[in-house]
């Protein structure tokens, strides 16, 4: 089995800053993409950034110029660097990856999710 863990969330008011991670463990053969989605209350899961598999990295409109996303693929971790943040950042942030793991002597493609870290962003 593979387990994401995140950590970093937090308050902060309008304009301040937050650093979330996001470490993967478990049978990992390799992590195709990896990277973030939020749900703010009432809304759907929407996608935020991902760094690809072909080294890309890929943000949402919304926080484009302000969030900036990095891999450590020696760790299996993501980090997203959250700056001039905005009360519509709000949001519980969830990492998401796409591993190939080892299970019964064969090679799985699965998706994964962590268990999502809250972010407040409020005066």
């Amino acid at each position: 089995q593979v387990q994401l863990v995140e950590s970093g969330g937090g308050s902060v008011q309008p304009g301040g800053s937050l650093r979330l991670s996001c470490g993967a463990s478990g049978s990992i053969v390799s992590i195709l993409d990896m990277g973030w989605y939020r749900q703010a209350p009432g809304k759907q899961r929407e996608w935020v950034a991902v760094a690809t598999t072909g080294g890309k990295t890929i943000y949402a409109e919304s926080v484009t110029g302000r969030f900036t996303l990095s891999r450590d693929n020696a760790k299996n971790t993501v980090f997203l660097q959250m700056t001039r943040l905005r009360p519509e950042d709000t949001a519980v942030y969830y990492c998401n990856a796409n591993v190939r793991s080892l299970r019964y002597g064969s090679t799985w493609e699965n998706d994964y999710w962590g268990q999502g870290t809250q972010v407040n962003v409020s005066f």
